[in-house]
């Protein structure tokens, strides 16, 4: 009896001890789901990992690199508005053999030398070469879609329609240069209509002729803007047809070309917009017979106090925009 008292004694010991744990086991899965239901309650996102919510909005938001700064070699071409030619057979901006340390690094990184040497370029920029195609014109006197009238001498060219750019280009001094090494210095007088591709220069007879033979009809080559010495000095004139109610202004004889006409009214300048025919003009009267400020692509300003309204009459100035 003693044994059998002291097995059920064992039993009911080993019942307890298995009620206990059964006991224990609960409360710590309880006190787990207690901890649990804080975490949730005490998370922010409401149970989302932060650590892939981060990872998600770095994902999902585009780098300034690869959203606003597009991928570009040093020869492409930016969009027409503020760039150089773009290519065809070479017409995009290049290094050029014999050009200088400070051009080649201008025609390496053409956006940087617009802004840092001529923040009012339009495609023609200072310190590039450009490559295109020569081919040839009958000038006649040399007037052209500039209306500068004859010229003096016929070493003059008309730019391709494109790098025109509503007359932006008139005016403008470039040195060309042939594959053969041969160069001549023209002065833009002209337009090429379509479909003269952008970097080609129609030069007069007398221009290509210095490059190679008229029979050739045409000739692979690359030209670069000059600011030229010259004893010539500025000179303005009103249209014909001006007057103090409308008029057009032209400018004549720059060394740089020009990038703006501005009049003064009412106590402030006013910009005139620019023509085909390389006139800027005020069809409301505004400024006509009053100061003007003429700006080069280099940003140089010219002012011009009092230059009276005398339609298709050349008036000098005396100034001249600074040689670069």
């Amino acid at each position: 009896m003693k044994v059998t008292r002291h097995a059920a004694s064992r039993r009911r010991r080993t019942r307890t001890g298995t009620r206990g744990l059964w006991t224990t086991a609960i409360a710590a899965l309880a006190a787990t789901g207690v901890v649990l239901c804080l975490v949730m309650v005490l998370r922010p996102d409401g149970g989302s990992d932060p650590g892939r919510t981060v990872a998600a909005s770095a994902a999902d938001t585009p780098s300034s690199t690869t959203q606003r700064t597009p991928s570009r070699s040093p020869s492409a071409s930016p969009s027409p508005s503020t760039a150089p030619p773009t290519a065809t057979p070479g017409a995009s901006p290049s290094k050029s053999p014999a050009a200088t340390p400070g051009a080649r690094a201008a025609a390496s990184k053409p956006a940087r030398a617009a802004s840092a040497e001529a923040p009012s370029a339009g495609r023609i920029r200072p310190g590039v070469t450009y490559r295109g195609l020569a081919t040839h014109y009958d000038a006649a006197d040399g007037n052209g879609a500039c209306l500068f009238g004859p010229s003096d001498g016929l070493m003059i060219a008309a730019m391709n329609h494109t790098d025109y750019e509503t007359s932006r280009a008139c005016g403008a001094y470039i040195r060309v240069r042939a594959a053969s090494g041969a160069t001549v210095t023209v002065k833009i007088t002209n337009e090429c209509p379509l479909p003269c591709a952008p970097g080609q220069i129609d030069l007069s007879k007398q221009a290509f002729a210095k490059l190679g033979a008229l029979s050739a009809g045409e000739l692979s080559i690359t030209w670069t803007l000059l600011s030229p010495s010259t004893s010539d000095t500025v000179a303005v004139r009103y249209k014909t047809g001006s007057t103090q109610y409308w008029c057009g202004i032209q400018v004549v004889g720059h060394r740089n070309p020009v990038a703006r006409l501005e009049v003064r009214a009412d106590g402030a300048w006013r910009a005139l917009a620019r023509t085909e025919f390389n006139y800027f003009l005020s069809e409301q009267g505004t400024g006509c017979g009053g100061a003007v400020r003429i700006t080069d692509i280099y940003g140089e300003q010219l002012q011009l106090d009092g230059i009276p309204v005398r339609a298709d009459v050349l008036q000098p100035t005396g100034v001249q925009f600074r040689q670069r």
